[in-house]
């Protein structure tokens, strides 16, 4: 049986001579693994395998069965066109660091529309964001992508410009006066900048949040020590410290 899902491809593995294993994660059944034969031919070339690279949003049409490791695809067309995301090289960076932060936390062959719906937006949002929005989009997709695990960081208490000393605590996920007893937290300025940036609702909004790179690199580290603390065998993030050369 058929179905029809949207789906953004994680990552792509070539397999024999002609042929891609695909992990994407669709609407209708979260991640998935697919064997795509006959793709990487002299023919195809430039067609269906660019279709098939990590970041690219598809609609696909695929044959499911639930009680498979691996599924199949019967059609795949462009689900969304990016006008820079695999061309421009900043743009292109952040967007394989998002993906690999997906990788590492969805990984349930699960329905969830609401996470599917953020994730592709992010990524359509990055792809027309400006220069300044772009910079900050990594930490924002950071913060928001925990949400729809439960480990949110809950803004009770944050600080609100008017003088507050606050800490983040990255094991409670919470802003505290007292400096926590572990290793694992934010000192004021830094949870000050995490506060403004929880309050972003928009990617736009982003512009008025201006970082340095030094600042800009702490908090993208921080921040994935807080899923290490909350995600089970969530591993390193090999792209961040591509990220962080393009960012500099």
């Amino acid at each position: 049986m058929t179905f029809k899902t949207r789906a953004i491809i994680l990552r792509t593995i070539k397999y024999g001579e002609t042929s891609l294993v695909v992990t994407a994660f669709t609407e209708l059944f979260g991640t998935q693994t697919y064997m795509v034969n006959g793709v990487r031919t002299a023919k195809q070339n430039g067609g269906k395998a660019a279709q098939l690279q990590p970041g690219a949003i598809l609609a696909l049409d695929v044959y499911h069965q639930p009680l498979k490791n691996m599924q199949r695809i019967r059609e795949q067309n462009w689900g969304y066109l990016y006008g820079h995301i695999f061309s421009h090289v900043v743009k292109n960076s952040i967007a394989m660091f998002m993906l690999e932060l997906m990788a590492h936390t969805i990984r349930q062959p699960e329905p969830h529309a609401d996470l599917y719906a953020f994730c592709e937006e992010s990524l359509v949002s990055l792809d027309k964001a400006e220069t300044g929005v772009a910079a900050n989009f990594a930490l924002f997709f950071c913060l928001h992508l925990a949400h729809f695990f439960g480990h949110r960081i809950y803004e009770g208490g944050a600080p609100n410009g008017n003088g507050q000393t606050m800490y983040l605590d990255l094991a409670d996920g919470c802003f505290t006066p007292d400096r926590p007893e572990h290793p694992h937290y934010l000192e004021p300025e830094a949870a000050a900048i995490t506060a403004d940036l929880l309050r972003v609702m928009q990617p736009s909004e982003l512009l008025q949040i201006p970082l340095n790179r030094q600042m800009r690199h702490y908090l993208l580290q921080k921040y994935l020590e807080f899923y290490a603390l909350h995600i089970p065998e969530f591993g390193q993030m090999k792209s961040l410290n591509v990220l962080k050369e393009v960012l500099a």
